[in-house]
C-alpha cells in the first residue's frame, strides 16, 4: 500500500514504541512509511494501545479547567489527575507559550 501522506513509498510493516506523555506503552504493529515515517495502526492494534493507556492511568487526561485571577496576572488551575500524572509540584517552573490562535503549550523545566 502506498503512502497517503507522501505518495513516495509504500508503507510496511514493523513493530514501532508508542509513547504516551513520555511514557512507554510497548511496541506495536504498524504500518510505516520509509520516506516521510508517517506511522499507520490498525483498528485492533488501536484497542490494545487504548487497553494498555487505560492499564497506566494515561488514558483520557484531558480536562477542562477556568482561567482565574491572581493579582493583576491570570492563572489556570491544572486539575488534580494531571497533577498526579505528571508529578507537578507547587512553585516548579514551566515555559507558557503561544503555539496556535486558540492554543498554549507548557512545559515543565
Amino acid at each position: 500500500m502506498e503512502c497517503y501522506k507522501c505518495g513516495k513509498a509504500n508503507l510496511v510493516k514493523k513493530k514501532v514504541d508508542f509513547v504516551q506523555f513520555g511514557i512507554s506503552l510497548g511496541k506495536f504493529d504498524a504500518l510505516v512509511c520509509q520516506v516521510c515515517e508517517e506511522t499507520i495502526f490498525e483498528g485492533a492494534v488501536s484497542k490494545q494501545i487504548e487497553a494498555k493507556a487505560k492499564e497506566a492511568g494515561i488514558w483520557g487526561l484531558a480536562r477542562k479547567t477556568h482561567i482565574g485571577t491572581s493579582g493583576s496576572s491570570l492563572d489556570v488551575k491544572v486539575p488534580k489527575v494531571i497533577v498526579d500524572v505528571l508529578k507537578l509540584k507547587k512553585g516548579q517552573e514551566v515555559i507558557i507559550e503561544p503555539t496556535g490562535k486558540n492554543k498554549i503549550e507548557i512545559t515543565l523545566v
